[in-house]
């Protein structure tokens, strides 16, 4: 048994959330996370269900949460600009998160991987900039064109505001992907903590009509 018993939780999605786990799978970003977890086995697996599922109630309450028509088989997570005080809370909120369901670990893994890769992006993405920064759909789903309905009601929001989008992907075989949508790769980047290199896409608004 697991020396570090999860506490009760109550899921907004827990189907997505599994789904989002299985997709991402191969993520250097996320295996770490998984690997540094306090927990191990299924317990782990678990904490990352939940992690997930936080994200989901995160996008919902501040950025934009688009699911496939089951509503169980996969999302597309974003994050849209806020204000300082907004940002500084929600990011200390998460961190809490992280440090109470996966561990502190999992938590230093965190912070050191995204301090980074937000430093990194900072001389190609701005802070007008809307942020996908979740993406998955369960591996019977994929394949269906379901990633492109995914993402058409927030690209299409930010085509009308006028404002840019990014993502980043540590998946070179999802490059043409983000790329049929208007992304195109701004900056690759080696990663230390995840060993991992990653793409930093951009995508400008894109003409109406």
């Amino acid at each position: 048994m697991s020396p570090y018993p999860l506490s009760p939780y109550t899921f907004k999605n827990r189907p997505v959330a599994r789904a989002l786990y299985q997709a991402l799978t191969e993520d250097p970003f996320y295996i770490t996370l998984e690997q540094q977890c306090a927990s191990k086995g299924e317990q782990a697996r678990e904490a990352m269900f939940r992690y997930y599922d936080y994200a989901l109630a995160e996008a919902c309450d501040h950025g934009r949460l688009t699911l496939t028509p089951d509503e169980r088989s996969g999302a597309a997570i974003w994050s849209c600009p806020l204000d300082g005080g907004t940002q500084t809370e929600l990011g200390a909120k998460k961190k809490a998160f992280i440090r109470d369901c996966l561990g502190n670990g999992s938590l230093v893994a965190y912070t050191e991987i995204v301090e980074y890769m937000s430093a990194q992006s900072a001389d190609v993405v701005g802070p007008e900039f809307w942020y996908l920064s979740i993406l998955g759909l369960c591996p019977d789903c994929q394949g269906k064109g379901l990633g492109k309905k995914l993402l058409a009601p927030v690209l299409e929001e930010t085509d009308n505001l006028g404002v840019p989008a990014y993502a980043e992907s540590f998946t070179p075989k999802n490059f043409s992907f983000y790329e049929r949508l208007g992304f195109k790769p701004a900056k690759l980047v080696d990663e230390p903590v995840t060993g991992g290199r990653y793409a930093i896409l951009v995508r400008p608004p894109q003409p109406l009509g």
